[in-house]
């Protein structure tokens, strides 16, 4: 079978994560509430996060990997918590630790 191929006839493969390759981590996930409005491990630090992420497993919110810190690739290594979202009001993209790509 041709990767990105469907079983019926040869159609693309369609997903809940649009056109990007399929990632079970986003299966199941259930709505959270962002703990926070900021970073709390970076309150005690002067650099500022460049993006903040809330994990969609359990809400807790941090730092980027385009932040000095990456306290959300942090709190993936702490807990396997393999999803997060851009907390920004309007932001889509989910990033997956797992796969290392956007789901």
């Amino acid at each position: 079978m041709i990767p990105g191929q469907s079983m019926a006839l040869g159609t693309p493969a369609i997903s809940l994560n649009g056109a990007a390759p399929r990632c079970q981590h986003v299966d199941g996930l259930e709505p959270v509430r962002p703990g926070s409005d900021d970073c709390r491990d970076c309150q005690d630090h002067l650099d500022r996060p460049a993006t903040l992420v809330v994990c969609l497993t359990c809400g807790w919110v941090a730092c980027s990997d385009d932040s000095p810190n990456h306290h959300a690739r942090a709190h993936y290594e702490e807990t396997d918590h393999p999803v997060v979202a851009g907390l920004r009001p309007g932001t889509r993209w989910r990033w997956c630790y797992v796969h290392q790509r956007l789901v």
